[in-house]
């Protein structure tokens, strides 16, 4: 059995002002207090071994995962399937911007949260595949140990709902806190037959 450390990314501006980042490739990097919180993070993880650091490729856990290998003496590794939900026409805006301009797709949120996409985006649905496989491969390559991720609210919401046999409809009920470390124990599936 693998144990994940999931943290969330250090806070950024857009977190702070209430702008949907998702995978915008204008959404800023950590902001100083997201700086801190990584920094202080580091200091709480100091000591512990962990076998390997996985991080998203968006800038943000990135930034975030290499202050925390400074002292780990672990270098990090990206996996873009650990990624923010893709959040199309709704990145870079603000909830309001959202709910006035997209009301039917807001609407349908509502209704059916796992299924429901931005326009141009993705679903949680979409995300929990990707996320899953890598969660899956990153823990057959180091049964038995510590693994530290670093990624998005929503792809570690999926990975906690999935190893606390949570349902995944209720994944936006499980958005962790910036910098904040979840454990989760992973059991590898048994292969058929």
């Amino acid at each position: 059995m693998t144990e994940l450390w999931l943290v969330r990314h250090g806070q950024t501006d857009w977190n702070l002002g209430g702008r949907w980042q998702g995978q915008s490739p204008h959404a800023p990097g950590l902001n100083d207090t997201g700086r801190r919180q990584a920094l202080a993070l580091r200091e709480k993880l100091k000591g512990m071994r962990f076998a390997a650091i996985y991080a998203s490729d968006l800038p943000r856990s990135f930034q975030t995962a290499e202050l925390l290998a400074e002292t780990l003496g672990v270098t990090v590794t990206l996996e873009p399937r650990l990624r923010e939900i893709n959040l199309g026409d709704w990145e870079g805006l603000l909830a309001g911007e959202i709910e006035a301009r997209f009301p039917r797709e807001i609407e349908e949120r509502r209704r059916d949260p796992f299924h429901a996409r931005a326009p141009n985006g993705e679903s949680p649905c979409d995300v929990a595949e990707r996320v899953l496989a890598a969660a899956g491969e990153i823990a057959q390559r180091h049964p038995r140990d510590s693994v530290l991720l670093v990624a998005h609210g929503l792809s570690l919401a999926i990975v906690i709902c999935h190893a606390q046999g949570i349902p995944l409809e209720k994944v936006y009920e499980h958005i962790p806190e910036n910098a904040t470390p979840i454990s989760v124990k992973w059991k590898q599936e048994e292969p058929p037959g």
